[in-house]
């Protein structure tokens, strides 16, 4: 499967912001090569805001990163699951899924990679091998929670893709102050996946199902 030959593409974000910090770069690349992408956070995590902060802050703040990143809002499909608690709506989520591929049909979905250790990133990486096991999927990384991640996939990023996944990420005010949220951070994994693949800046993906 080559970059070139993708036309639909399906980002699946347990949290809003786990799309944007785990292949934002990426995303923003996918439009500017004229792909279509669709994006798909499964919780708003209103229960993990800070106190005082309202219950859709974080649906309002999604909105605008993926705008900032080029996802238009008719691109954009919000669930409302409880934040750690994805597991106990696994048929739920897998028939979302379900209804997701057949009004889709994505060439390639991006995941949270197995590996990660979070219990909502975990369920939608393996509800989502269980609905798209005829199509390609690639993890992403979300570094903090992976125990172990293969660096199998590597996109090379402009710093115009840089710079719009760094954009996206200051949508999320309600974050702020979360060591991975930080520009300075995000340059330094790019920078190092790039060393990593002989390029200048990079993200990473490990490979779960491959279709040629």
């Amino acid at each position: 499967m080559l970059f070139n030959q993708l036309n639909t593409v399906l980002v699946l974000a347990p949290h809003t912001d786990d799309g944007e910090l785990g292949m934002g770069g990426t995303i923003h690349k996918l439009l500017k090569n004229g792909k279509k992408v669709i994006y798909v956070a499964f919780s708003t995590a209103s229960k993990s805001l800070p106190a005082g902060m309202a219950a859709d802050t974080l649906k309002k703040e999604v909105r605008n990163a993926t705008s900032r990143l080029g996802i238009s809002e008719e691109n954009l499909v919000v669930y409302d699951y409880e934040v750690r608690e994805l597991s106990y709506s696994r048929q739920q989520i897998l028939e979302a899924l379900i209804e997701l591929r057949g009004r889709y049909r994505p060439d390639v979905v991006f995941v949270p990679s197995p590996h990660d250790v979070h219990q909502d990133h975990q369920t939608i990486a393996q509800e989502a091998i269980r609905a798209f096991k005829n199509t390609t999927l690639l993890g992403y990384e979300l570094i903090w929670n992976n125990l172990t991640f293969n660096t199998q996939c590597f996109v090379e990023l402009t710093e115009e893709d840089l710079f719009a996944k760094q954009e996206a990420l200051s949508e999320y005010h309600s974050q702020e102050g979360r060591n991975y949220m930080s520009g300075e951070f995000i340059r330094s994994l790019a920078l190092t996946r790039g060393t990593q693949a002989g390029v200048h800046l990079a993200e990473v993906f490990e490979v779960v199902r491959l279709f040629l």
